[in-house]
């Protein structure tokens, strides 16, 4: 009976991950949005990663572009939103994860990264990008990022 309420705690407990929502402006008033997908579901989504000891909340954002997209630039300090989702882990068990989420100006797309063979990626106006995110909370914080850019 203890063991089952354990569990149940594990998995009621929720965990912080660190995203990037990278950008460039395609002109003077548009901005383009990078989405990634996936590895497991291959849904379309941003950037994310566990906390790294050692490693500012933004730094780990910025890390996870470059090994997930291969994008480098100009992350903010301060996140520019959250939402929450649930994180299917390694041995089926489902995680609730809160994704701080930083904006990310990227100046520099490399042609090879870590996980270059593990994923798409497509950079999108902020209107398709929305068509492709399937989070609801997700797609409120690209929605605002584009009014506000």
């Amino acid at each position: 009976m203890k063991k089952h309420a354990t569990d149940r705690r594990k998995r009621k407990s929720s965990r912080v991950q660190y995203a990037a929502l990278p950008y460039r402006a395609k002109d003077k008033s548009e901005v383009e949005i990078l989405l990634v997908t996936s590895r497991g579901t291959r849904r379309w989504i941003i950037p994310k990663g566990w906390p790294k000891r050692g490693v500012s909340p933004h730094d780990t954002a910025a890390k996870e572009a470059f090994e997930e997209a291969g994008v480098i630039g100009k992350v903010s300090k301060q996140p520019i939103g959250s939402y929450p989702y649930e994180k299917t882990l390694e041995a089926g068990e489902k995680a609730r994860c809160r994704v701080q989420v930083f904006a990310l100006r990227v100046t520099r797309q490399h042609k090879r990264w870590p996980e270059k063979h593990q994923r798409q990626i497509g950079w999108y106006a902020p209107d398709e990008a929305l068509r492709f995110v399937g989070e609801l909370h997700l797609r409120r914080i690209i929605r605002k990022f584009a009014k506000w850019r």
